[in-house]
């Protein structure tokens, strides 16, 4: 199959009109990038179809830009620049990096390489200097949906192994593992913020390293998963660092390693913890719920019972976002029931989901009631979630708070709702978690009907002198 592009590419016509001022065609091109990579003692493999993806936008990561320079030059009997060629930086950090499930592996080496790469340089460019920084915060809206057709759709890979770069083994992977198992733990502490710069550059730095690597068919099936799972993880940091587009970016390209790895759950996984619960947040919920039941069909038969309640609690929270009871009743029953069935089984869970216990459940829950105004059920909810979230959950304990404060003013409780709320603010204040400080903003604005009830005041005067202070 081949695959449809999510959003277009700019061409790069820069680099079009000096192939033509050079007489080449797109495979001579590659024999003399790869001829000059070799005498720089890289291991280039491009062909003809790698110059028609530079054509058509795609930039080559690492230093590749630099050799099609140089053999460009070669030919051409005169220096040429990256800049000349259209890969300098502004061109490395377009708006459509990361936005393409790719239909063969090599173009998804490459995309996952060229999204890791930039998302470096932007760090360090400074966010807001570059095109690529209103990625950060744009979703492109057909690629929340259609990367899960093409998911579904999308044959295995038929083989994975690679014989060049340097070997890669089974320790490696369980580096990785180890690394993203600590990662994800300092994550729920402290908050992204703290986190993601680390995230960031270990995938571009260890983890592109590693992929490009040489390593048999169950390594590299391994491999995959493994940087499937870093790649998902700083998707959701990108979304608790307030960058929509940019964990929408990360979602794709952790849904197109899981395709290489052969797991189709943690696949599952991506799209309702990930991009589901990503459009829940823009308040997209016809998404949320085509996103979930994407999951439970393309992991039918794989995805252990807590995935699957997992995935049937994603697709609740579409249905309250909707308004519509019945459905969400449904779709958490079948949760709640998959869950309960889960934890009298005891499966052998994969690590990216044993985490999913009766206090996450909870918790989605509790967001389901709060979006259909039934506080009761939200407090319900949320006290059995903050029940079961331990002290090192600091994050989800907090957003646990301002859900119960939510369902308290929903009735009424407005004194007791500013308390609650200030017990979560008080939490807020050891973390750097963009997510937990918009539910607080969310609260705040709650209570704006109430602002002239004394406590209320209080509360607002309080809150807003502590976040001057911190430069929120």
């Amino acid at each position: 199959m081949t695959a449809r592009p999510l959003i277009a590419r700019q061409p790069n016509e820069r680099l079009l009109s000096l192939i033509r001022e050079a007489g080449c065609s797109n495979a001579g091109l590659a024999r003399r990038v790869n001829m000059c990579a070799a005498e720089h003692g890289l291991d280039f493999r491009y062909d003809k179809t790698s110059v028609a993806r530079w054509i058509r936008g795609q930039q080559p990561r690492g230093r590749a830009p630099d050799v099609i320079a140089e053999a460009l030059g070669r030919k051409l009997g005169r220096p040429v620049t990256v800049d000349e060629i259209g890969m300098g930086t502004a061109r490395q950090l377009t708006s459509s990096v990361g936005l393409h499930f790719a239909a063969d592996l090599g173009d998804c080496l490459e995309q996952a390489m060229e999204l890791f790469h930039s998302d470096v340089v932007r760090r360090e460019s400074g966010e807001s200097q570059h095109p690529y920084a209103t990625g950060g915060s744009h979703v492109a809206p057909a690629a929340l949906v259609e990367p899960s057709r093409d998911w579904l759709i999308t044959p295995p890979d038929a083989e994975v192994a690679r014989t060049s770069g340097p070997r890669v083994g089974a320790a490696d992977v369980a580096a990785v593992r180890a690394t993203t198992a600590a990662l994800v733990d300092l994550d729920r502490r402290w908050g992204a913020g703290h986190v993601r710069p680390v995230v960031v550059h270990y995938l571009n730095s260890v983890v592109a390293g590693l992929l490009a690597g040489s390593y048999q068919d169950t390594v590299g099936r391994e491999l995959f998963g493994a940087a499937a799972r870093l790649t998902e993880l700083a998707g959701y940091m990108a979304v608790d660092s307030g960058l929509p587009g940019l964990a929408q970016r990360y979602y794709i390209q952790a849904l197109r390693l899981a395709q290489a790895a052969g797991d189709r759950a943690f696949g599952g996984y991506v799209l309702a913890a990930g991009m589901s619960h990503l459009a829940a947040e823009l308040g997209n919920p016809r998404e949320v719920i085509q996103l979930a039941r994407a999951a439970q069909e393309g992991s039918r038969g794989v995805a252990t019972p807590r995935a699957g309640a997992l995935f049937l609690a994603a697709e609740a929270r579409g249905h309250a976002q909707l308004g519509d009871r019945e459905s969400c009743r449904r779709a958490a029953a079948g949760a709640l029931g998959a869950l309960e069935g889960a934890d009298a089984e005891r499966d052998d869970d994969p690590p990216w989901v044993a985490h999913f216990d009766g206090a996450y459940l909870a918790d989605e829950l509790a967001h389901c009631h709060r979006d259909l105004g039934q506080g009761r059920a939200v407090q319900k909810r949320a006290s059995e979630a903050l029940a079961g979230h331990p002290e090192a959950r600091a994050r989800r304990r907090a957003i646990g708070l301002l859900l119960l404060a939510t369902g308290q003013l929903q009735e009424g409780g407005v004194d007791e709702a500013c308390h609650t709320a200030g017990e979560a603010g008080s939490l807020l204040s050891g973390l750097r978690s963009g997510r937990a400080e918009e539910y607080f903003a969310d609260f705040r604005k709650r209570l704006e009907p109430h602002r002239n009830e004394p406590l209320v005041r209080e509360f607002t005067e309080r809150w807003q002198l502590q976040l001057e202070a911190a430069g929120g």
